[in-house]
């Protein structure tokens, strides 16, 4: 287990542990692990299990974990919103503060990397959009779709748009939404971070990375989404595809909605949406993996969490 650098050798230091990695990788359990072993906090960082009505789909913590060891950001924003690393880091911010006040340990875990990036090196300082700029793209958006408009970006600002799926309708109107309002693009933008408030190197952190086999992985994420059909998905899409919400929204967007709807509207047989959705989600975790390797590249590998490596974990943080 990797000892954290403690510059001034106090050992009053403020501490914090990051767990990332991608879906199905065992995140949760190594958490709550942790927090059997030590007074801890579990804070998301996943941009899925913010939503409320998603519980099932997004493998969000059960009762018995919650109640086992305080959790945070779960489950806490309505799906008629839209969430956004902003939101999140200043919820995360507090959270973290709170748990040091009530000296526990923050356990930030998840597998949306932009938060971690967001948490340690800030978030650039972007004025307001006005309303004039957000409903044009928004309209855009419905009128001509987003693969057209990432072709626009593409024109208009080739390095953001570099670093977006054409299919990623909510980043490309940020990203044209930012670009009219300020002139810039947003890679120019985020590589100008304010520094990050808590995660310091006046905070003692542990950096882990969860880097399981391919193979095993994805055998994990098959097992999985049959699991959630088993333990009420598709009831729980039908209560979601019940409000009428529009389909641009993130929380309708996650891996599982559109096939189990289409089961509900007798569109597509259930064993084909389970195979959909499988096949989606080993998608994704592979696209988590490449950015995590590119990005988290100084983090600690760990391939297969043992929950008892906390104790020296625990140990390497003084507690």
């Amino acid at each position: 287990m990797p000892v954290p650098e403690r510059p001034d050798g106090g050992k009053d230091r403020r501490s914090a542990v990051l767990i990332a990695g991608p879906t199905a990788s065992g995140k949760s359990a190594f958490a709550s692990a942790i927090g059997r072993k030590h007074p801890a906090v579990i804070i998301n960082a996943d941009s899925m299990q913010v939503y409320r009505d998603l519980s099932i789909l997004t493998s969000r913590p059960t009762l018995g974990e919650i109640d086992a060891v305080p959790h945070c950001l779960y489950g806490h924003v309505d799906a008629s919103e839209t969430y956004s690393v902003a939101r999140w880091l200043r919820e995360a911010e507090q959270a973290i503060g709170a748990a040091w006040a009530a000296q526990r340990l923050p356990v930030i875990i998840g597998g949306t990397g932009l938060y971690f990036r967001a948490l340690e090196r800030g978030l650039a300082d972007i004025p307001p959009i006005p309303e004039s700029i957000r409903l044009k793209w928004r309209s855009a958006l419905r009128e001509e779709g987003s693969v057209a408009l990432h072709r626009i970006l593409c024109e208009r600002d080739p390095q953001t748009a570099a670093s977006i799926r054409p299919s990623d309708s909510q980043r490309i109107v940020r990203a044209l939404e930012v670009l009219d309002t300020t002139g810039q693009g947003l890679r120019q933008w985020h590589g100008d971070h304010r520094g990050a408030r808590l995660l310091d190197d006046r905070v003692c952190i542990v950096r882990l990375l969860l880097t399981p086999r391919r193979d095993q992985l994805y055998q994990a994420i098959d097992r999985r989404f049959v699991q959630m059909i088993e333990t009420g998905a598709l009831e729980e899409v039908r209560a979601l595809s019940a409000r009428g919400l529009p389909s641009s929204l993130p929380a309708m967007k996650a891996i599982g909605v559109a096939e189990l709807t289409a089961v509900i509207e007798g569109h597509m047989s259930l064993d084909d949406a389970i195979a959909r959705a499988q096949l989606r989600t080993r998608r994704y975790a592979k696209r988590q993996m490449t950015w995590f390797r590119n990005q988290m590249a100084s983090w600690s590998a760990i391939e297969r969490p043992d929950p008892s490596q906390t104790e020296s974990l625990l140990q390497s943080l003084a507690l």
